[in-house]
Formats: structure tokens, sequence, C-alpha cells
């Protein structure tokens, strides 16, 4: 059993998962392309992190994983977003999940020890599964349509969520509910990936992350027990976020667009050095303008580098973050991001644009960033009223 890495860097004795992920990324980025023409899912990619203790990497160092916190598992999520970003938003969202386990009080200690030894053990990964058709984002309010209804054996489950990230691979689904009690209660149920009257309906066909498995999922009367009841609330008791999850969702989803951005830059560097149009007799590297742009590029990336690392190495020192402060970041990395590949494509042109060149889907993946929550109208709002104290 490895200690602790949650202050980032591992110790000499410990494995070397940067190392590890960076062998994957080299696999993952020559499988991206056939997966984001084809819109399939990557599984060979989680049976690669499964055997290469990827899956373990936040689940605690009790349990059997490695320990680490949001800085180091911002790094590995970054490599693994600048070869595959579908297949590292997956993982994010599983990371998230064992972080808020292990520090959640309200997280049921005997659920939260049996997701942390299968996931060490073998391929169970987790998501959150939150949106609904009619509810949309629950940052947004609204109580969910998704009903549970208490028997005397269990719980039934009934509801349509969408965009259920990783759905074909994930073995537990975090179903966010509202319970039929005459004062209903609104959180969160483990529930079993297959049981009888769960459906997984293949409704993603996106512009972006097309290899995300982001489909819908049906609970038609589905029962689960009743200790599957993780945390149920009044509904005015869940208005303020989880530090937690918000912190790291904020760290987790800046280091995949973040890399996103890095493969582009990558690409283009390549792409000036190499392309020599006749009319200039001498690469485009050679030219200001190529060379002010990419200076552009890089000055972006430096500061996108500094918020993510900064901000996840005060997460893991237990500095006190302020829900605006995570909206920040995400919104200030993300919109970075895209203005890098857009920086890319000015230089590039058709060629950019052409789908035999990666710049077109690391141009599309990258424009998903500012659809996660939270979306950067809202980030814009709350920063404005904060400002003027209301």
């Amino acid at each position: 059993m490895v200690t602790s890495i949650a202050k980032g860097r591992p110790a000499h004795h410990e494995p070397d998962y940067v190392a590890r992920a960076e062998a994957l990324a080299e696999m993952f980025a020559a499988r991206a392309a056939e997966h984001d023409r084809n819109g399939s899912f990557p599984f060979a990619n989680f049976r690669d992190l499964s055997e290469a203790g990827l899956l373990s990497l936040t689940v605690p160092a009790a349990h059997g994983g490695a320990g680490a916190g949001a800085q180091y598992a911002a790094r590995i999520i970054g490599i693994l977003g600048k070869a595959d970003p579908s297949t590292a938003l997956v993982l994010s969202m599983h990371y998230i999940n064992h972080l808020v386990m292990a520090r959640s009080p309200t997280w049921p200690a005997r659920l939260s020890r049996k997701l942390a030894r299968e996931s060490v053990e073998g391929l169970a990964l987790i998501n959150a599964l939150r949106v609904e058709p009619e509810l949309g984002s629950p940052a947004r309010g609204g109580l969910p349509a998704t009903i549970a209804r208490r028997t005397e054996t269990g719980w039934r489950l009934s509801g349509h969520k969408i965009y259920s990230t990783g759905s074909p691979i994930l073995k537990w689904y975090l179903v966010w509910a509202r319970t039929d009690e005459a004062e209903p209660r609104v959180g969160q149920f483990l529930v079993p990936a297959g049981l009888p009257g769960t459906r997984v309906v293949e409704t993603w066909d996106h512009h972006g992350l097309r290899a995300s498995g982001s489909h819908d999922v049906i609970f038609e009367d589905v029962v689960i027990p009743l200790e599957s009841e993780v945390d149920l609330r009044r509904p005015a008791d869940w208005r303020g976020p989880d530090a937690t999850q918000a912190t790291v969702h904020t760290v987790f989803v800046a280091a995949i667009y973040d890399g996103v951005a890095r493969a582009a830059r990558d690409w283009l560097i390549a792409f000036l050095k190499q392309r020599v149009p006749a009319s200039l007799g001498a690469p485009l590297a050679t030219l200001a303008r190529a060379q002010e742009i990419l200076g552009a590029i890089e000055a972006r990336l430096a500061v996108n580098a500094r918020l993510i690392a900064s901000f996840a190495r005060d997460f893991d020192d237990g500095v006190e973050l302020s829900a605006g402060e995570s909206n920040v970041i995400k919104l200030t990395v993300t919109n970075n991001a895209v203005a890098v590949v857009e920086d890319a494509l000015s230089l590039t042109g058709n060629h950019g644009l052409s789908r035999t060149n990666p710049l077109e889907r690391h141009y599309r993946d990258v424009l998903c960033g500012r659809v996660h929550t939270p979306q950067d109208d809202s980030t814009r709002i709350g920063l404005g009223r904060a400002a003027l104290g209301l």
C-alpha cells in the first residue's frame, strides 16, 4: 500500500503515476481520432487506466488507493486531456466523487469503503447523474423529476437523466432525486448499473467530446436497498454548494480543456515549422505575425498553469476557498483555452479546419468547456451581484 501523495508530489518509493499517464497518453492520442469520428466509447482506455492503477488515484491511502490530492490529480487529468479529453472527462468525474467521499461527513462509511475497494481492485467507475430534460442543470435551481418512493424493503426509483458522462462503462450511478414524501427531501442515491428497469439510451451525438458516452439513463421503478440513500435533505438545505465538489470540479474541468489547448499548441508549432508556402520560400515559423500569435498562446497557457496549480495546491493545503473563486478559475482557464485554439486557427486557415488534421477536433472539443457548470453568464452575474452587495 502506498502512502498519501495528497500534496501533489510522490515520495521516492511511490509509483510514478505521471510517467504511467504519459505512457498511456500516447496510446490514447492515437485512438482519439477514430473514437471521435465514430462517436464510439474508448473502453480500452479505461482497461489500461485500471491496469496502471490510475482509477484509484484519489482513493484514500487507508483504503489502498494513492491518496492523491487535487494538484496531483489535476496533473494527470491534464496529461490525459491533451491526449483524449473524453477519457479525461469520465476519469475526472470518477476522481471528484472519490475525493468528495473521502471528505464528506454525509457519505455512509460502509458505502465509501466499498466503492474505494472496488476502484482499487478493478474497473469500477462512478459518476453523479443529475441533469434532466425538464430540470436542466441542477445548479440553476428546481426540484428533480426523478422520484424515489420508499417501501418497507427499499426504494423504488423512477426518472430520466441526460448527459450521463461515462454511462457505457459506469458501475455506479449517484442519482440526484427527490422523495415522494409529503414534504419531499432531495439528495443522492447510490445505484448499481444494470439493475432491472435501468436503460442506457444512446442519445449522445455531440459536436465535441464525442467519445464521452454522455447518453441518457432511464430508471423505471428500479428497486434499491434502503441503505442506498447517501444524503437526503430539505431542498432549502442544498442552496449552498459543496465546497469540496465545487472546487475539485473547477480544477479538473479547467485541466481537461487546458490539455486540449496544449495539444492544439503542439500541432500548431509543428505546422508552422513544416509549412513552407511557395510565395514565402521559408517556413511560416519565420513570420513575425506567427511568432507574435504563438507568443500570445504561450502567455495564456502560462496563466492557466499558474491558476490550476495554485488553486489545487490551496485546496490540498486546506485553504478555505469560495465558490466565487472556483467559478473564476473555470471561466478564465476555459476561455483562455478556447482563445488558444482560435488563435491557432487564425494562422492555419483551411488546414486547421480540415478533418484530416487534429486541430479541427481540438476546436470542437475545447468549445465544450463553456457548457460545464458553472456557465460563464452565471459566474459573471454572481461576481457582479457580489460586487454590488446584492
